[in-house]
Parts: C-alpha cells; sequence; structure tokens
C-alpha cells in the first residue's frame, strides 16, 4: 500500500552476508510448494464436498503427499552444493535462514505426514471442527508454511529494494501459498468462510455465531495484512501486490468451501481490496508522513473500509447486516486497532545480522 521501506539489514548467509540462490533453484522450489499447497486445497474442497469420505488413500491425499516428497527432494537438491559431504550439526546451522526456515517446515512435515497416517487408521477420519484441532494437521500447515515462504526468503537475500516482473511474481505466489493454508486452517473463524453477516439476535449472546463471526474479522485482518507488512519491510510493493494477496485468497475460500452461495461477499472483498489500495497510494502522494506513520495508517483505514464495504453490500444485498449499531460500529472499530497493532508487531521484527 506504501512504497516507502527502511534500509534492509544484511542477510545471513555466506561470507559477504548473502546467500547466493539462483532464480532456478527458486523457481523450482516455488513449484514443488504450490504442487504441497494445491494439494490442500482439493483434500479440503473434497472433504467439503464430500463428508463421507472415510479413508485416507484418496486422489487428494495422494497429491499432498507427492507434494510433499517433492517440496523434501528440491531441498536436498539446493543443499547439495552448500553442505560438506558428510554434513554435520555445525554445518547444517551455517546454512542461511532461506533454506533453514524451510527445512524446519519439511521436518513439520515429514512428522505430521507420518503421525496424520497413523491417527487416520487409528482414530478414523476427523470431521468439521475435529479437522482444524487435529494434532497431525496442525504439523502439517506450520510445515506448509514454511516450505512455501522459501522462494520469497530466497530471493530476500539477494541485494536490492525493488522488485522486478519475475521477482515480484515469485514473490506474491509464494506469499499466496503461505498464507492460503492459514486462511483454510481457520475456517472455523473467518470473515472469508461460510458467514459474513450477523445472526440477527436483537441481543447477541458472548458465546454464539456472532461471537465467533467477530473473532474470524479479526483473524482474516491480521492473516490479510501480515504477508503485505513482510514483503513490505523488505521491498517496495509493487503496484497491485497488497490487492492481489487480500483479493485472491478470498475468492479461493470461497470457491473451495462457499462455491453454491452468492458471490457478493468475496467479490466485494475483492474490489474493495484495489480501491484502498489506490486510495492510500494516491493519500502517499499528498501527506508526507514518515514510514511508520504510513503503515499505521494503512493498518488503520484498510482493514474498517474493506469490513464496512462487505457490511453495507450485505444491507443492500439482504436488507440487514444482522447487527446493531454496537456490534457494527464496535466491529470496525476493533479491526482498526487490530489492524494497527498487527503493523506494530510485523515492524518489530528484528532481522538477524550476519555471525
Amino acid at each position: 500500500m506504501t512504497t516507502s521501506v527502511e534500509r534492509p539489514q544484511p542477510v545471513e548467509g555466506t561470507t559477504a552476508g548473502i546467500a547466493a540462490f539462483t532464480a532456478r533453484e527458486r523457481w523450482v522450489l516455488l513449484i514443488a510448494s504450490a504442487w504441497l499447497v494445491i494439494g490442500l486445497q482439493l483434500d479440503a474442497y473434497a472433504h467439503a464436498t464430500t463428508p463421507e469420505l472415510e479413508t485416507f488413500w484418496t486422489p487428494w491425499h495422494g497429491v499432498l503427499y507427492s507434494g510433499i516428497a517433492a517440496s523434501g527432494f528440491t531441498l536436498l537438491w539446493i543443499m547439495r552444493s552448500r553442505l560438506p559431504a558428510i554434513p554435520t550439526y555445525r554445518s547444517l546451522l551455517a546454512l542461511p535462514n532461506a533454506l533453514r526456515i524451510p527445512m524446519g517446515g519439511m521436518a513439520a512435515l515429514l512428522v505430521g505426514g507420518g503421525v496424520d497416517t497413523l491417527w487416520h487408521n487409528i482414530f478414523g477420519i476427523e470431521k468439521n471442527l475435529e479437522i482444524f484441532v487435529s494434532p497431525s494437521h496442525e504439523l502439517i500447515i506450520l510445515g506448509m508454511v514454511l516450505v512455501a515462504m522459501g522462494p520469497a526468503l530466497m530471493l530476500a537475500t539477494s541485494p536490492g529494494r525493488t522488485l522486478s516482473v519475475g521477482g515480484g511474481f515469485l514473490v506474491a505466489i509464494s506469499a499466496l501459498f503461505s498464507v492460503l493454508p492459514l486462511h483454510i486452517y481457520s475456517l472455523h473463524a473467518s470473515a472469508l468462510g461460510f458467514r459474513h453477516l450477523g445472526s440477527g439476535d436483537d441481543d447477541p449472546l458472548v458465546f454464539s455465531t456472532d461471537g465467533q463471526l467477530v473473532h474470524g474479522y479479526l483473524f482474516s485482518t491480521v492473516l490479510l495484512l501480515a504477508p503485505i507488512l513482510m514483503i513490505g519491510r523488505r521491498w517496495r510493493l509493487p503496484i497491485g501486490l497488497a490487492s492481489a494477496l487480500v483479493a485472491i485468497p478470498a475468492l479461493l475460500m470461497h470457491l473451495m468451501f462457499d462455491s453454491e452461495d452468492a458471490w457478493w461477499p468475496q467479490l466485494t472483498v475483492a474490489i474493495a481490496a484495489p480501491i484502498v489500495e489506490l486510495l492510500l497510494r494516491v493519500a502517499n502522494r499528498f501527506v508526507k508522513l514518515p514510514v511508520t506513520a504510513r503503515w499505521i495508517a494503512l493498518g488503520l483505514l484498510a482493514p474498517p473500509i474493506v469490513w464496512g464495504a462487505v457490511l453495507a453490500v450485505g444491507q443492500s444485498v439482504t436488507g440487514t447486516v444482522g447487527w446493531n449499531v454496537h456490534m457494527v460500529s464496535g466491529l470496525l472499530t476493533f479491526s482498526a486497532l487490530t489492524g494497527a497493532a498487527t503493523v506494530l508487531v510485523v515492524r518489530s521484527i528484528q532481522y538477524l545480522q550476519p555471525e
């Protein structure tokens, strides 16, 4: 949403502080991680549309687990020239974070995948909310996120604050595949899932679908902002990248889980995102604020504008938002504060200095 960034710190890696990853290595890992996450999307869609699935041996699991294998072999291929013939614990620790982080993700995937196979065979297939709290699933989701971050992390070890066209595509796709598993796994508390408007109760209960949806709006605010903020700390954001990181997850979540219902909530998010980006970019040209203040303004303004648009369209389409003025005003204020807090937390993350 803003083109101003702070000067990046040296990145842990080789003697020059830079880990030299080739474009081929980055793109091959991106393809492997895409394979992995698409397997999750297919499996999630299958569970959402075929609730009677009672076997581990499905085509969707085949795509998912072959994606794990592809990602693992790709990481081994990338590591081949960066480790001695006989790797040691010390040599593994000496690898740059751009490799150590996806390697940690692969470890989580292997453990989670092995446990998941046994879990399903012993206890059966999880259903409904069980899917989102299964221990093996938690490890698999964590692993996917860390592996999918790899291509962007590898590109981040290169000098320069401006992304080329190819680099922008790589970072955008890597960020999308990193955050999509989290959007899918937070379906039980998401503003991009099944519910978008209040229940219509005159006196909403604390523990209720209304309370769950409020949490969903706040959690989705964090998930949508975090990748934009993290990319913006390292590079100038290309025009349209922030909008894509909001619109595409919204549309994919509807396609996977709610495609038989009306598209207006996700389309509203997809249309509001570029409008907000355009407004903030224009404002940045005329209002000269410090970099941090610009990012805080993004956190304060973007969430209530986007979610407010969803509620406004919901009012025009259905005749009600399902909440009274206390709930609506409180939700929009809370989303603004959540956005600002997310900005402050992400911008407080320190770069690791080379040893």
